[in-house]
């Protein structure tokens, strides 16, 4: 199951705006999160992205920078919904039913490659509908 969900969950660097599809992830039922925003620029950068997501749906999403990921994790929890670590670089956020309004949460991976090394921060703002 997990390897099914990372198979088709969305390289977040996709997300971030540059054109991905909405794809069902057949294993939660969750579709990719189309992210818009400014790219991380490489490992010790932190980047914002947004999504409009409506009540109590889900979406799946990646952490892709450059590199190599050494670890990951949720750094800041949404306040209107649920995000879970799949694996590594996967993670799946849930949207509150009911809930109309806005929700941020972030996560924090870091990571090597050949330009460096360092700590990144993605926080996504999400619109609920």
């Amino acid at each position: 199951m997990v390897a099914t969900m990372r198979a088709c969950s969305l390289l977040m660097a996709g997300a971030l705006g540059w054109g991905i599809a909405v794809v069902p992830v057949k294993a939660q039922g969750a579709v990719q999160c189309v992210v818009s925003g400014a790219a991380p620029a490489g490992w010790g950068f932190n980047s914002v992205g947004y999504i409009e997501i409506a009540s109590g749906t889900s979406c799946m999403f990646s952490v892709n920078i450059t590199g190599e990921i050494s670890s990951s994790g949720v750094s800041q929890n949404p306040a209107h919904g649920t995000l879970q670590q799949i694996d590594l670089s996967s993670f799946l956020y849930i949207s509150a039913a009911g809930y109309s309004g806005r929700d941020t949460f972030s996560i924090q991976a870091n990571g090597t490659s050949q330009a460096g090394r360092g700590t990144s921060v993605i926080t996504i703002n999400a619109t609920l509908q």
